[in-house]
């Protein structure tokens, strides 16, 4: 029978663990701008927070009247903004081991000393660890939310916003519209001309969606061959002419399909959030809106009417 050997564990030295936790204690209690920095930031991967704690340790030391951090991270802009900008910037293009995490600038009205730069340059140095690690982080969450055929969020991301956003109409008695945005005959078209075809057919209608809408906007794939269409600070009427406008717009796509131009329409149905009612009661009334838009002919828009 072979003989398997077993792992010791070797004996604690005694000196050695009492100067590590010296050296722990040392750590945690260090008052010193770079050693206090990357302690905070180790703390979490939220890269808003992060860069919150980097401003907040970064002006204790070089005053500044305005922090502009950018990056592009999957298919979308993280924007980070604090305080107001002065005419005098520098800025910094954030890069580790041959990778960019970002663009930091920092603006306020004196201009900036040589000891100042070099200064900013050391906090820089000593954050870019975690704030990668931030950039990550993020990048795996939107992964998660997001679709991966078209590139616009998904139905979880969806759903938390159905409930963030009830919250804030609630809270603060301001107007949000959902558009649910349904192909039609889509079926068809991966029947007649295969699913690659329909998926690219998916993704510029996706493409199609995006345009007609403004910044604060979303526009997410619920599902198939649907799509919804968050509208903030917006009422039923101008929810009706987005809804219109995005159809319009799908309905302008043509495709070359072996000799011909394959071309698609959509149905929308509108539903404008009720005080108090739940994400799924609001989601439920913008899908009735839809089924008699669908059931009244398709390429047309239906609003679930209120009394006001």
């Amino acid at each position: 029978m072979k003989h398997i050997p077993t792992l010791q564990r070797s004996t604690p030295r005694p000196r050695k663990l009492a100067a590590l936790r010296q050296a722990h204690q040392d750590w945690s209690d260090s008052a010193d701008i770079l050693t206090r920095l990357t302690r905070r930031l180790s703390t979490s991967l939220s890269l808003e927070i992060q860069l919150g704690i980097l401003a907040e340790e970064l002006s204790d030391t070089i005053p500044f009247d305005a922090l502009n951090y950018r990056h592009r991270i999957g298919h979308r802009d993280f924007v980070y903004v604090t305080g107001m900008g002065g005419p005098h910037r520098c800025e910094y293009r954030l890069s580790l081991e041959g990778v960019h995490y970002g663009t930091l600038s920092l603006q306020r009205r004196q201009k900036f000393t040589e000891e100042e730069l070099q200064g900013i340059e050391m906090v820089i140095g000593a954050a870019i660890c975690q704030l990668r690690n931030g950039c990550h982080y993020l990048a795996i969450e939107q992964a998660a939310l997001t679709d991966s055929l078209t590139g616009v969020p998904n139905k979880r991301a969806l759903d938390d916003a159905l409930t963030r956003d009830s919250g804030l109409a609630n809270r603060h008695g301001t107007q949000y519209s959902l558009i649910l945005c349904d192909l039609d005959h889509f079926k068809n078209v991966n029947d007649e001309h295969g699913h690659v075809m329909g998926d690219h057919m998916l993704r510029l209608s996706a493409e199609a969606l995006e345009r007609t809408l403004r910044t604060s906007d979303s526009v997410y794939r619920f599902g198939g061959e649907e799509f919804a269409i968050l509208l903030p600070h917006t009422g039923e009427a101008e929810a009706r002419d987005v809804a219109d406008r995005a159809r319009h717009e799908v309905g302008k796509l043509q495709v070359d399909a072996g000799g011909r131009n394959l071309v698609i329409t959509a149905s929308c149905g509108v539903a404008t959030y009720l005080a108090d009612e739940s994400p799924e009661q609001w989601l439920a009334r913008a899908d009735e809106a839809l089924y008699r838009a669908k059931k009244q002919g398709r390429n047309c828009t239906r609003v679930f009417a209120t009394l006001s």
